[in-house]
């Protein structure tokens, strides 16, 4: 590759791969004769730093045409655009071509499928691919080339790019994917690589730019349970972010060419037992080797977090590792980051050149320990340890810092070393940096933060002047949401008072009026307060004209209130959704269940009190129209609903519909969605803790709350949206799915008036619904207050389609229907069953509950979801037995929508009407 005189390529500019190297040479051959002396090394590192740039520019081209995104450079491909229903959504289908792996990534990481990364395609269906040329055509070109021709012609034809029939390899994928989607998009994407248990991009390398992205706000979302051990033997569980825990980290790099790889390595560290799992992706793997376009120079980031299991614990801390894909000497500004944010870093090579030994040298004044991973018997063993003799007293190591690994080496034994040294580091003093720590560090070396945009920090700052006044919660919504306190309570008691009265036969006249004064009086007190100044802060927040900034304040405020907001109960609902009757009368129905957290749902609320306040007074005629000041608030409400954001349908305050917000809510939804309003309503219910808010999550990549505890008990609503090309197939042109969230108890009949509530809350949802979907969760009976409500809907005539979802939430190797699970809800009714019947003054329960349509032994109704984990959290990930099974059921639905199976399609005006009248 190289003519007498000429330095050794591959010494001068490893960075170039071998495929190149003769393109390098031959131009480096026209400047050759001008050169001498000790200049030439340096004339001739300018050269091929330039050739790289142009060739890696020319490669990141080539892989976004190849995967289809060139045309998301400029308008970034979104997070609403990815979990459009389409066509797509109903098959599970094989990628055919390069330009189906991007959203076939999307799809499956959306579903939370461990086989996300798989990048192969059904190459049998493959359009005609034009024929690689082969290696001795592309020799002869180079040997007989001209140096006189012009040297732009067609240079980039010597680089060896995938083609169609190429598989893409995964790592390149995902970069690609990230560079074409917006700062939410790939907040989603890092967000389900964690559930997935991938390893996540730190740091993003972007060749054509000349700059690298540090992807701190695309883990901003990312929390972490894990088992924290305090002195004296003592222990809890701790959640926090993993963007702000600090941890010591370990970084894993090669340095020129190692024949052990890196991150086989960290995942037998990270795994525990003879169970190993594919955290970084390896050369093992299918595609693994592949080569690299542009994911070069990507450092990626995992995690150890401890079970409080013995068995299990590698650490007893959690440790983060980070691993840089190719060669430091090529990436040098990435090692460099790692140099300053690891405790240590572990060096992987065969063999250490003079030049990777000038490298080193450099970072003499670096704090941080250095442990080499060599395997001499490929390399040149003398010199490997000349170079060492020389880098002990420069980098501060003894022999104990030096690792020999062959192929006779037992690797149980040597991951066990690894562990052992990662553990002396972790228990001494060392450094210990949070991911925030981490950007600060790759600030001051150059690299561009993502979070650092105008937009991003100036929604960051309105949140904490928000979040700064919170000292207490119940104080904050006390002094500061006021109408969500006692006036709220007793306006929705006499509205429901009121409602009933409507349904009395013959009601007294005075008593209408009574309950009419009242409610005017309350109404009155709420019109007359003004906004607080962090409720104002929240609506000049959300009234931005930037859609970016709008969405950046949502998410900052989302996690702001979650720090200074938490709750002071952390319990299970199942122990605290018992309401004690006071003094031995009826249970107070407005007493809290559980402490809820502060949340953006309690501005939005407080907002929506206001207008109803507000609309109640225009309607009675004791405000002018003309001087309303919240008639925009609806508006400003629609337009988060159709950012993704879940608005609340049912406060979970009062368990009460304020029914003039929601519906001002709609129509303002129907004004901005005009011609395309078809909407089709699916509702999924279940007591707390059976995973329903984590299924449709899962099923069309929702935002609702997750968490046996603590988390909001209203019922919410998210809108998604219907691809046009495939509404009119399926009928709809939006679907709006609304989670229960924890207003179904469970409650038995004999609570009086908490089951009452209960039942007529599942009525309302399920009769705003065409599908509803049951979540039962291991037990026999279908809860007391849905099946109360079935009964009362059905005398009604309308019927949702339902699907009984059996979630196994323990046994993550169960898989496939089982006849028991079939069974239960054919089986005679139980006593609760029964009473539920005759509260409905059916008679005799058994044929009450008989007739009904689920009953019905040949309707495939009733499904079997295995366990969400695979192994023990906070490891485990998510098994591949509930994403499949998630995907059918989603299909399944999909199906019945599409054949007019789930009851009449609505309009948003019919919708509005429903909620009016249920």
């Amino acid at each position: 590759t190289s003519s007498p005189g000429h330095p050794d390529l591959g010494e001068v500019a490893p960075e170039i791969k071998p495929s190149e190297r003769r393109t390098a040479v031959a131009i480096a051959d026209l400047e050759w004769r001008e050169m001498e002396g000790d200049d030439c090394e340096f004339r001739y590192g300018a050269l091929t730093s330039s050739f790289l740039s142009t060739v890696e520019r020319s490669r990141l081209q080539e892989m976004l045409s190849l995967l289809g995104l060139e045309t998301y450079q400029v308008q970034k491909l979104s997070l609403q655009d990815s979990l459009q229903i389409s066509f797509d959504s109903m098959k599970n289908w094989a990628p055919q071509v390069p330009k189906d792996l991007p959203w076939n990534f999307l799809r499956k990481l959306q579903a939370l499928n461990a086989e996300a990364r798989n990048t192969t395609m059904v190459l049998d269906l493959l359009p005609d691919a034009r024929p690689v040329e082969k290696e001795s055509q592309m020799e002869e070109e180079i040997i007989y080339w001209d140096p006189a021709d012009d040297i732009a012609a067609d240079i980039y034809s010597f680089s060896e790019l995938p083609t169609p029939d190429t598989p893409v390899n995964p790592l390149d994928l995902l970069c690609a994917l990230l560079l074409s989607s917006d700062s939410f998009l790939q907040q989603e994407i890092v967000l389900k690589m964690s559930l997935c248990q991938f390893a996540l991009p730190l740091v993003l390398p972007d060749s054509e730019n000349h700059y690298h992205t540090f992807l701190l706000w695309a883990m901003r979302g990312i929390v972490r349970t894990w088992w924290s051990q305090l002195p004296r033997g003592l222990g809890s569980f701790r959640e926090d972010s993993v963007v702000l825990s600090r941890a010591p980290t370990f970084a894993f790099v090669r340095m020129d060419v190692s024949s052990n790889s890196k991150s086989q390595l960290l995942n037998a560290i990270l795994s525990p037992g003879h169970r190993q799992w594919d955290c970084f992706w390896h050369r093992d793997l299918n595609l693994g080797t592949n080569p690299r376009e542009i994911a070069d120079g990507l450092v990626e980031i995992s995690w150890f977090f401890p079970s409080g299991r013995e068995d299990l614990d590698i650490f007893p801390e959690p440790v983060a590792f980070l691993n840089l894909r190719g060669d430091i000497g090529s990436h040098w500004l990435q090692f460099k980051l790692l140099t300053e944010i690891s405790s240590a870093v572990f060096i992987l090579t065969d063999n250490i050149s003079k030049k990777e030994y000038k490298l080193l040298y450099s970072m003499k004044e670096s704090t941080t320990k250095y442990y080499f991973i060599l395997s001499p018997y490929r390399g040149k063993r003398n010199t490997n340890l000349r170079f060492l003799n020389k880098l002990i007293p420069v980098l501060k190591i003894d022999h104990s810092h030096v690792l020999v690994k062959v192929s006779s080496t037992d690797s149980e034994s040597f991951v066990k070393r690894i562990r052992a040294i990662i553990g002396n580091v972790a228990r001494a003093p060392c450094r210990r940096l949070s991911v925030e720590d981490m950007a600060h560090a790759a600030r001051k070396l150059g690299l561009k933060v993502d979070e650092d945009c105008e937009e991003c920090q100036k929604a960051k700052d309105r949140m904490e002047r928000i979040t700064r006044k919170i000292k207490d919660s119940d104080a904050y919504r006390r002094d500061e949401l006021r109408l969500q306190g006692d006036p709220w309570k007793k306006a929705a008691q006499v509205e429901k008072e009121f409602c009933q009265l409507q349904w009395a036969k013959d009601p007294p006249e005075k008593h209408r009026a009574e309950l009419r004064r009242r409610l005017l009086e309350l109404r009155m007190q709420q019109n007359g307060q003004d906004p607080s100044s962090g409720v104002q802060e929240f609506i000049s927040g959300i009234s931005s004209p930037s859609p970016g900034e709008k969405q950046y304040f949502l998410r900052w405020m989302e996690w702001g209130l979650a720090r200074v907001a938490q709750p002071r109960l952390r319990q299970p609902p199942e122990t605290l959704l018992t309401l004690r009757p006071k003094h031995g009368g009826a249970a107070d129905l407005g007493e809290q269940l559980w402490p809820e957290p502060l949340g953006v749902e309690h501005f939005l609320r407080e907002m929506g009190q206001f207008y109803e306040a507000e609309s109640c007074l225009v309607e009675a005629g004791r405000l002018p129209a003309g001087q309303r000041r919240f008639a925009h608030f609806p508006g400003l409400a629609s337009e988060l609903l159709l950012t993704g954001l879940p608005l609340e349908l049912i406060d979970g305050s009062t368990l009460s519909t304020p029914v003039r917000w929601v519906t001002g809510l709609l129509k303002e939804l129907h004004v901005r969605l005009e011609r395309r309003s078809r909407l089709v309503v699916l509702s999924a219910l279940g007591v707390p803790g059976t995973g329903k808010s984590t299924l449709l999550n899962t099923m069309f990549g929702l935002r609702f709350a997750t968490g046996r505890s603590c988390g909001p008990r209203g019922a919410f609503m998210q809108l998604i949206t219907v691809a046009e090309g495939f509404s009119q197939d399926l009928g709809c042109d939006h679907i709006l799915v609304i989670d229960s969230g924890g207003l179904i108890g469970g409650a038995l009949t004999s609570a009086g008036d908490r089951f009452e509530l209960e039942a007529s809350l599942a009525t309302l949802l399920m009769g705003l619904s065409n599908v509803t979907v049951v979540s039962l969760a291991e037990t026999r009976d279908i809860p007391p207050a849905i099946l109360h409500a079935f009964l009362r809907l059905e005398k009604t005539g309308h019927m949702p389609n339902y699907q009984f979802v059996y979630q196994n939430l323990h046994d993550a190797s169960a898989s496939g229907p089982r006849p028991r699970d079939k069974r239960q809800l054919l089986d005679p009714p139980g006593d609760l069953s029964r009473a539920a019947a005759q509260m409905e003054k059916q008679g005799d329960g058994f044929r009450a509950l008989a007739g009904l349509a689920f009953c019905d032994p040949e309707k495939q109704h009733i499904w079997h979801i295995p366990g969400l984990w695979h192994g023990a959290p906070p490891m485990a990930a998510v098994s591949l037995a509930y994403s499949e099974a998630i995907f059918e059921l989603k299909r399944c639905l999909l199906e019945n929508i599409r054949n007019g199976l789930s009851n009449q399609n609505k309009n948003i005006q019919q919708l509005i009407e429903l909620v009016r009248r249920l």
